[in-house]
Parts: C-alpha cells; structure tokens; sequence
C-alpha cells in the first residue's frame, strides 16, 4: 500500500474449507507401521470479503487434530477481525492454541485477497521484484549408490540445475563424489535432515564435506541445536544452512546474534505464514544469508504461494519444489506451479496467486467441507 492510499478495512465476510485427499505419483511409507500412504490429506481455504472477492490458501497434509482447529478455532476467529494489511491478522488468533499450518494457510488466503482487491500479482504485493527463479529437486537416499545417479541423472534430464541430496553417516562424502564424477557442472546442496552429533566421527565427516565444493549443508544437527551449529560453521568454509531449526523470529534472531549458519530456508507453513517468512527473508538476508523457499508437501495452491514469495530479492538459491514426475497425479490449480528446464515462471499478467483454483478437481478429492460466514456456520460431508 503506498503513502497516499487511503487505509481501507478489510472483514473476512465468509470461509470456505475443503478437506481434500490428494492421489500420489508413487505411494510412500509412513508410520511406525511403515503403511503404505497413496494419498495426503490437505486442507484448502478460500476467503471472501462483502464484495465476493476471493483468496485462497492450503494447509497441506492434515491430521484430524489440525483440521478442527482451523474449523472450530482459527477461521471464526478471522471471521471477527478486520484489518487494513495481511500483516494484521495473525492478531485474529492470538491466544489460540499455536499450529502454524493453520496459520500459514489463512495467511496465505488474505495475502491473495489483498492482492486482488488491488489487482496486483502476489508477489508484487509481497515485495518481490522477479519474473522467474531457478527450482531445485531433492532426491532421498537410494539403494546403492549407482541407483543415486540414476536418480540424479533423471532430475538433470528434467532441467533442474540444484539437486540436494539427502546425506547421513556413511551416505555422504562418497556418494556425493560419485554424483560430482557423473555430473561435474551440477550445483550440489546436503541435506543432513538433523542426522549427525558431535561425536568426532560424525564431524570429521561433516568436516570432509567441505572439500565437496557444496552450496550448504543443511541442519546437521538435531532440530534447535544452535550452539552445534554455530560450532559447526566456525569450522567450515561451506555455509550451514537451517530449515526446521527456525520456527519463529525469535528463533531466527538467535541464530543470527550467534552465527549458527549462513543460509537459511524459509518455510510458511512451519513459521506461520508469508507474513513471518517475509519478515524471516528481510532478517536473514540483512545478516548476509542465502536464502531459499522450501517445500512441505504442499499441492499448486501452495507451491502458488511459495513461488510469489521466490520473488523477493533475498531469495538467492533455488527453491525447493517436485521433482522430475511430480508428486500427485492431479493438482489443484491451472496452469500447474511447475519447472520448465528448471526454472519457474511467475505470474505477473493476474491479481493474486496467477493461477485458476480448479474447484471441480477440489470437489472431486473432497472429504468434508464447511462453510463459516458472518451469519453461521454451515457443514457438510462432501
């Protein structure tokens, strides 16, 4: 909003949440049962105001317990707030038991809302000044090592130029040479997904990385280990990225204040929306961090929202999204958020996320619905 325009209220007049299960390219494993998974469950929020514009947003992959908070809890309370930005409305649900899923999807819903209002593309109002930025593709630990390059091979086949690869003790220096010998021009980024301690076998291993020409390291240590990770970077020229580590600003200006890494990845959904995570981008990058968007799993409307927040000047390495396949079977917005030889445009010629809702596809994968609005709830089973 510039200086001259007039500060107008904003009253969420009506919301609309579908549960939806979303059908996946290749099951996976989860549980301690290890269950074969075929599908995720997400929730998708669109927001409406007195005229009949619209927002949308999604919390991806809900558990029962997520669902009724943003049914019973989180969305009335939006429902009795008016706010003049969407940097206001996290105030709606103060005091609220904290889900920052649930947060970050509402979040989301009034940012593409106050957009719309105004005509504006998403990331325009976010700040964002980019017509396109590079993804990157992860790929997971493989059976072999020959099988990890196949793997590599096929995301490079697809256009990504950034592969991170997921690491552990025994699976890390070796295998990343292996991909480097195939693949010499890759730009490589470790995942170590908090899998390593300060025994000294584990940082003589973390310090052979170095050696690896890596654009980071990422959480080697176990979640909120600050003091192992500012120990960690002391020790190495490869910047120490956080993902999970960083679940709120305070947290954030920690890391800062000790040095605990040098690149940072900003997730919404963990830190309660793009209001945070733009406020988590500004920090960061004034601390001289790289900085990039993660990927929680979250269908088009999500990943909608994440490539609107790629657009910010601070984000200087490639985001994360699905790799070469995809990761569901059908999605949820028109066109799909998707990598064309590894780069992904974003929207800049429509207000809000830039992409069309395909509601038919919603209702097609739809569980449950309800319907709030500021004359009463209405549910039904879909």
């Amino acid at each position: 909003m510039s200086p001259t325009e007039p500060a107008t209220l904003t009253r969420v007049t009506g919301i609309d949440a579908t549960l939806v299960r979303l059908p996946l390219v290749h099951a996976h494993f989860s549980g301690a049962a290890g269950d074969r998974q075929r599908f995720t469950r997400h929730a998708l929020v669109r927001v409406s105001d007195e005229l009949g514009t619209c927002g949308w947003g999604e919390v991806p992959l809900v558990d029962d317990e997520t669902w009724r908070l943003l049914v019973d809890d989180y969305a009335p309370a939006l429902l009795h707030h008016t706010w003049v930005r969407p940097t206001e409305t996290a105030a709606a649900w103060a005091g609220l038991p904290w889900s920052p899923a649930v947060a970050a999807g509402l979040d989301a819903a009034c940012w593409d809302l106050w957009s719309r209002q105004r005509g504006a593309p998403l990331s325009s109002a976010l700040g964002g000044a980019r017509t396109a930025f590079t993804a990157g593709a992860t790929v997971g630990r493989q059976s072999s090592a020959e099988m990890l390059v196949l793997e590599v091979n096929r995301q490079v086949g697809s256009g990504f130029r950034r592969v991170r690869l997921e690491i552990g003790p025994g699976w890390d220096t070796g295998v990343i040479r292996t991909v480097q010998a195939s693949f010499p021009f890759l730009v490589l980024q470790a995942d170590a997904g908090g899998r390593y301690t300060e025994d000294p076998a584990d940082l003589a291993a973390l310090r052979a990385l170095d050696d690896c020409g890596l654009v980071a390291i990422e959480e080697p240590f176990a979640r909120g280990d600050l003091e192992a990770h500012a120990r960690l970077q002391r020790d190495l020229r490869t910047r120490v990225a956080l993902s999970t580590s960083v679940d709120s600003l305070e947290t954030l200006d920690r890391a800062i204040r000790t040095e605990a890494a040098g690149a940072l990845c900003l997730r919404p959904s963990l830190l309660g929306g793009l209001t945070p995570a733009r406020r988590a981008h500004d920090r960061a990058a004034d601390a001289g961090w790289e900085v990039w968007c993660g990927w929680d799993g979250e269908s088009g409307i999500g990943r909608a929202s994440l490539a609107a927040l790629a657009a910010l000047s601070g984000v200087t390495l490639p985001s994360e999204t699905p790799g070469a396949g995809g990761r569901f079977t059908r999605d949820t917005v028109r066109p799909p958020v998707r990598a064309h030889e590894g780069i992904i445009p974003i929207p800049l010629t429509r207000p809000g996320l830039g992409h069309e809702v395909d509601t038919r596809e919603l209702r097609r994968f739809a569980l449950d619905s309800v319907h709030l609005s500021t004359g009463g709830p209405a549910a039904g089973t879909a």
